[in-house]
């Protein structure tokens, strides 16, 4: 739904419900009466925010922001599953990579492409791993499991210390 056109109609709801007129709202909220029809026509191209604050404050609404439906956050679990298992036969799964994260576990058939975890993940998907995983982990437990499977592996510091600088 177009949001003009939504908040328009709410304005003309709350104006008619106040047995106010165009020019009488637009008085109070400071716009011309032409602007706040266009409004409630949904035929304006543009007003600014605080242009469309006046006028909702002066029927008592209030404007508010939601995240779209349908819209998904990226999943850095899956994101960095599929990147480390791309050039191996037995894939990283999302679980895989989120044992290994929170509890160091590393399956034997599976340490080429943690390994390759480790090394080639970039930073921006680091920090988005990380993020996502806040609050299944305690503090500081993942760059121990990091630090000590990449040691295991035979990473090299310089490569695993990414994942604990991701500033």
């Amino acid at each position: 739904m177009d949001v003009i056109g939504k908040v328009g109609r709410e304005v003309r709801r709350a104006r008619s419900a106040r047995g106010l007129t165009q020019a009488q709202l637009a008085h109070s909220a400071g716009v011309s009466r032409t602007t706040l029809s266009q409004l409630e026509n949904g035929l304006i191209g543009d007003l600014g925010i605080r242009k469309v604050e006046a006028i909702l404050e002066q029927v008592d609404l209030a404007l508010s922001v939601e995240a779209k439906q349908g819209t998904r956050r990226t999943d850095y679990l899956k994101i960095a599953a599929t990147t480390a298992s791309a050039s191996f036969a037995v894939p990283l799964t999302e679980g895989d990579v989120r044992r290994f994260l929170i509890s160091g576990s590393v399956p034997k058939a599976k340490k080429a492409q943690l390994r390759t975890l480790i090394e080639e993940t970039p930073k921006s998907v680091i920090r988005g791993l990380l993020q996502q995983i806040r609050g299944v982990s305690k503090p500081g437990r993942v760059s121990a499991n990091i630090d000590r499977v990449a040691t295991a592996l035979g990473v090299p510091t310089t490569r695993a210390s990414r994942w604990t600088t991701t500033d």
